[in-house]
């Protein structure tokens, strides 16, 4: 027979059970859907080896993750509004009601998540700074707002994408210039990720380690600097300019500077300090080779 400090037990567990069974599935069922994917994002990219600082920067509730038939891109960001919209291929089953594991989506579908979700962060600390504007900012942030200025006031664009050689200056508004930093950061940030990717695969060496990854990506690095690769654009706000282009893109003397690969590399994708002192080689050396426009003192 069973004693009876044993039989307690088993009913209070049994009782427990019963009663706390339901209450946790309800709590679940009510997480709200988008802090479920952010959740769910955030694991499978640790799982993945990709970088997650600035992602756990962000609170889980702060996206509000949409599916909708885009056409153009996998993935748009919606600033001010804080909405991610999603094309329904990144959906498990294409239902459009939760992502994908990342593990069954491309290296570009990734790299292309991740440029928009560094759109968020960036969305996040502004958000962030505007709430509490007697603390203060991010230093990711207050860098940002310095380049801003003296890096994007002023760029020189390539009027006619195909002629890059042909270029022009612009001076950009509070707004164009914003927009013209973040698609630049935007920009390297998912092509780290894609190239990460496309070297290691899914638990393969990491770039982070010395080896033939971290050559061939130092390598890719050199290339995409030389060749201009690493830029952004804005969307003009003049309606006649707008007219003409709906965007314009940054020529490459205006493409991103090894002072702010190096803040990204070390604030925001947590590069190891051997992997971040070989990257910021890289521009050091392009530097003296391809001139830069609009160098912050």
């Amino acid at each position: 027979m069973m004693p009876a400090w044993c039989r307690a037990i088993v009913l209070g567990v049994l009782l427990g059970g019963l009663l706390l069974g339901p209450n946790v599935v309800m709590a679940e069922e009510h997480v709200p859907s988008s802090e479920r994917m952010w959740r769910q994002l955030l694991a499978e990219a640790q799982a993945l080896g990709l970088p997650t600082k600035f992602l756990k920067a962000i609170p889980p509730s702060f996206v509000r993750f949409e599916f909708d038939d885009l056409h153009s891109y996998a993935a748009e960001y919606h600033l001010g509004e804080h909405r991610m919209v999603l094309s329904r291929r990144l959906s498990f089953n294409g239902a459009g009601a939760t992502l994908r594991p990342l593990g069954r989506l491309t290296p570009i579908e990734i790299a292309t998540l991740y440029h928009e979700l560094f759109h968020a962060y960036l969305d996040y600390l502004v958000t962030a700074a505007e709430a509490s504007p007697q603390v203060s900012p991010d230093p990711l942030l207050a860098f940002a707002r310095a380049q801003q200025g003296c890096r994007y006031g002023a760029v020189l664009i390539t009027p006619v994408v195909q002629r890059r050689g042909e270029t022009e200056e612009r001076f950009l508004s509070e707004r164009e210039s914003w927009e013209a930093l973040n698609e630049t950061w935007a920009v390297f940030v998912g092509w780290v990720i894609w190239n990460q990717l496309e070297l290691s695969g899914r638990g393969g060496q990491s770039i982070q380690q010395s080896g033939k990854h971290q050559d061939e990506w130092v390598s890719r690095l050199r290339i995409a600097d030389r060749e201009g690769t690493l830029l952004g654009y804005y969307e003009p706000e003049d309606p006649g300019e707008r007219v003409v282009a709906r965007k314009r893109y940054l020529a490459p003397a205006s493409r991103l500077s090894e002072r702010e690969a190096a803040v990204l590399m070390k604030e925001a994708l947590e590069f190891s300090s051997g992997l971040l002192t070989r990257a910021s080689g890289v521009f050091s050396f392009v530097d003296r080779e391809v001139a830069r426009y609009g160098q912050c003192e």
